[in-house]
């Protein structure tokens, strides 16, 4: 196997693909192309393998384009047998239900930060940011209240620890593991997983 992947070190869903392929022992066959998305700035090459230039987009070596990191991570998985995303049953829905609340977690934070990225200073809309905010609360309190065991790395638990390290990266000041000492604990031990450590956002 062999895949091209538009990158940012800085993406939480590009370093969910990465974590993903670390996992798997796939990230050496993964060619890395420097990217600069942005909402406002687009980035047209990303536009090469995903339409809307956004990352992460991947092309696999027979020419399959691959967007968004829902679909990279698991044709990885699949590509590797089968062993991040549970096949059938219980667990597979649980697995894909935290991935789907981690995501949705980044995509209300990155619009908060979007509008003090992006926008001038006097269009933004604090009533919106907050209510993103809030979205992000709820979410976290979710995580609090289902938390993966302590041996299980499959895409839900990545995508939580994706999510959790972004939020640290971007919003330092949130203070998300204040009333949450559960899921903070849960994030510190998973944040020591080799793939986690050889990930982290700059």
């Amino acid at each position: 196997m062999k895949l091209t992947l538009y990158w940012g070190s800085a993406s939480p869903f590009v370093r969910k693909v990465m974590v993903v392929a670390h996992e798997l022992g796939l990230s050496g066959q993964i060619e890395l192309r420097t990217s600069a998305a942005h909402p406002i700035e687009r980035d047209i090459g990303i536009r090469e393998f995903n339409p809307l230039a956004k990352v992460p987009a991947a092309r696999s070596d027979d020419g399959t384009a691959l967007y968004d990191s829902r679909v990279i991570c698991e044709y990885l998985d699949a590509e590797a047998g089968g062993v991040l995303f549970p096949a059938s049953g219980p667990d597979r829905w649980i697995a894909l239900r935290r991935q789907a609340l981690a995501d949705g977690l980044l995509d209300a934070a990155l619009l908060v930060r979007y509008e003090t990225l992006a926008r001038p200073e006097s269009l933004r809309w604090s009533v919106w940011m907050d209510k993103q905010l809030e979205k992000v609360a709820d979410a976290l309190d979710a995580m609090h209240a289902d938390l993966p065991p302590p041996d299980c790395h499959d895409i839900g638990a990545i995508g939580y620890a994706c999510a959790l390290g972004w939020l640290d990266f971007r919003f330092s000041d949130l203070d998300w593991r204040k009333d949450r000492p559960a899921l903070a604990d849960w994030h510190a031990t998973f944040e020591t997983r080799p793939s986690m450590i050889a990930t982290r956002p700059s």
